[in-house]
């Protein structure tokens, strides 16, 4: 695949290098950032993704709810994992999200809404995989075609969770924090074959024994997290829990206590602690 990338302002096929080592109160300030955009054939529109890091695991984040691909940094996540990215473990690719057409679009047709959102999914697996892998591979000093974490919180871990499971063959790690799994929660009583395939709930709860993608997963590191506080909705995560549990899928899944809320500086303490495990 070819892509036709620019920075903000149109110079095309270079990246926006920001090297701020000498100044600068944010971790990230300091970090090797580029940021890369193209026109996408599968959403008909430019694409922005920005990368954290020199080297490492290729690790795709899904933003929150509706968010951008500047919510990584905006919000602190790559403050608090600059450690991990500092010290080349890994390699952070931050995408947009379709939400306010999609998912958030509780007013629109859900018909068209979902296979919007599986045209982002095709946007994932068809341009923004290729290129990272062709990424890490350069500046890692790979070559084939490595796995990628994908790393979201509430919503992003939904969509996370639900890439990693559609596609083993793409993700052999995942980190989704405070999910929800259910399409329901967004689509109502709404359900066709294409909001069925992108409902983890719905689809892992008739996951048929021996399918082939168990033993995929089973190779591969997934952590589910969530707290049981303010804002969290753990039903969800119990839900698939039992799934799992069901046709013998091994994922971490963990629940923490009713005073961990679903906000930023839990998650930032909960990535810190499954990285480990994920990294290793």
């Amino acid at each position: 695949m070819i892509y036709n990338i620019n920075i903000i302002g149109g110079e095309t096929a270079r990246a926006l290098t920001v090297d701020r080592s000498v100044s600068g109160k944010r971790t990230v300030d300091r970090m090797e950032t580029n940021y890369y955009e193209w026109y996408s054939d599968n959403l008909q529109r430019d694409m922005p993704i920005k990368v954290y890091g020199h080297a490492g695991k290729p690790v795709l984040f899904i933003p929150c709810q509706n968010g951008r691909f500047f919510d990584f940094e905006n919000f602190g996540m790559a403050d608090a994992v600059a450690g991990w990215i500092d010290s080349g473990r890994m390699l952070v690719f931050s995408i947009d999200t379709v939400d306010e057409e999609t998912f958030s679009n509780r007013d629109g047709d859900p018909y068209w809404r979902i296979r919007q959102y599986e045209r982002w999914i095709d946007y994932i697996t068809r341009e923004v995989v290729p290129f990272v892998r062709s990424y890490a591979n350069e500046k890692n000093g790979w070559e084939g075609y490595p796995g990628l974490m994908v790393f979201g919180c509430s919503m992003g871990a939904s969509h996370a969770l639900n890439l990693y499971l559609r596609y083993p063959d793409l993700f052999d790690r995942c980190l989704a924090l405070s999910g929800v799994y259910h399409a329901s929660y967004c689509f109502g009583e709404y359900m066709d074959e294409v909001v069925y395939r992108n409902s983890p709930a719905d689809y892992m709860a008739e996951f048929p024994i021996g399918h082939p993608f168990i033993a995929e997963y089973n190779r591969h590191k997934a952590v589910l997290c969530t707290g049981q506080g303010a804002w969290e909705e753990p039903w969800s995560t119990r839900w698939l829990d039992e799934c799992f549990r069901r046709v013998g899928i091994y994922a971490w899944v963990d629940y923490w206590g009713y005073d961990v809320n679903h906000d930023w500086p839990w998650w930032y303490k909960q990535a810190n602690y499954f990285l480990p495990y994920l990294l290793d």
